[in-house]
């Protein structure tokens, strides 16, 4: 934490950037969440998916993808949450042929919380309930089409996705609550019961994806409360939860020790997830399963993309470099510290050691599935 305000270790774009291009955890993620698809049984009208944060959109495009190939004549309504303009710019440049690849495709961003976001409306307590609300029928059968189209979002999106500061977490608001819905003008008709509507509560989701949601030093009670909780509460009969987060137990968290040999950021591994969360919905939600085993509790690795020859011969300063973004990134590490940090070499020596003796980087990430019974 900073003199001024809680620190938030996404506010870096250029950390967060150089991390998404240099490490696959996007494709990993998408992977892992492709293995729930073959286990859905959407029912009519749509097969419905909330994603708790797009990011970039990476994960989103992967698993539409993925979704097409299992589904490939079931209607979707994609739900996306993002709080950043420039994730929601770049996700937008990702939807083009999706559209075209999947004509039934309905896809929603917003900027609400995540006690709202799953229901398109705000709780009451937040302010104003009135929300922005546009629709975007995309006229055309190409993706050239649709991707001109959607760059005439542009504006409004940077007049709705406006920010301010929470002054008790340091966190980013929004300032007017905003939805912006996009689907083929062609297809309107077939999806028409598949379109949300303003002040009309979607029933609940098939899928659920809460990747990397929260910050890891935050408490189990405080991840839960905010995060997972309405996020499991927003299931549909059968659906799934699937939540992904860091364990530390990899080289990246070598290189962090070597700096800062105390530092301990992933203190709610998956089981104290889950035994809080199932705390908290035992009263109002019996009917939502926490098993922790082979299927729904796994851990997987990915990797930061190298060369072969750079961790068997000299490692280069770039290299050095980028695996030192991707440790402190995943780490959470502050500016402050990262800049002390920074002020001699041995950070670099340190990051070179790790990574020629692993013969590269690696990271570890868990997830648990949580599933509402039918």
């Amino acid at each position: 934490m900073n003199g001024e305000r809680p620190f938030r270790f996404f506010d870096n774009r250029e950390k967060y950037l150089l991390f998404v291009t240099t490490c696959s955890e996007k494709w990993a993620i998408g992977q892992r969440i492709g293995a729930e698809l073959a286990i859905l049984d959407p029912q009519p009208p749509a097969m419905r998916v909330f994603d708790a944060g797009t990011g970039d959109g990476t994960v989103m495009a992967s698993v539409l993808r993925q979704l097409h190939g299992h589904f490939p004549t079931v209607p979707f309504l994609v739900v996306g949450k993002e709080i950043s303009l420039e994730d929601v710019r770049l996700t937008l440049e990702k939807l083009p042929d999706r559209f075209s690849e999947h004509p039934q495709t309905v896809v929603v961003l917003t900027n609400l919380n995540y006690r709202e976001a799953p229901w398109l409306r705000t709780s009451g307590d937040s302010g104003d309930p009135r929300v922005n609300w546009r629709e975007l029928a995309l006229e055309g059968h190409t993706a050239h089409a649709f991707d001109r189209q959607i760059a005439e979002l542009r504006p409004v999106l940077a007049d709705w996705w406006k920010v301010r500061t929470s002054p008790s977490t340091g966190n980013p608001v929004y300032v007017e609550p905003s939805v912006i819905v996009l689907y083929r003008a062609d297809h309107r008709f077939t999806l028409d019961a598949v379109i949300p509507r303003p002040a009309a509560p979607i029933d609940g989701y098939d899928l659920v994806i809460a990747a990397q949601p929260f910050r890891a030093r935050h408490r189990a009670e405080r991840k839960v409360r905010l995060v997972l909780e309405p996020l499991a509460a927003s299931l549909a009969p059968g659906g799934r939860m699937i939540t992904i987060q860091s364990t530390g137990q990899d080289p990246g968290m070598e290189i962090i020790r070597r700096v800062w040999p105390d530092e301990d950021p992933f203190r709610t591994p998956g089981p104290v997830l889950v035994q809080e969360l199932r705390s908290r919905l035992a009263e109002h939600f019996p009917d939502r399963d926490f098993s922790i085993d082979s299927e729904s509790h796994s851990f997987f690795r990915y990797s930061l993309h190298v060369m072969p020859n750079e961790v068997t011969e000299n490692i280069g300063t770039s290299t050095r470099l980028a695996a030192w973004n991707a440790a402190v990134y995943v780490a959470q590490i502050d500016d402050e510290r990262i800049t002390r940090a920074m002020s001699d070499g041995s950070y670099l020596d340190a990051t070179a050691e790790v990574v020629a003796r692993h013969g590269g980087l690696w990271f570890v990430d868990e997830s648990f599935v949580v599933v509402r019974r039918e």
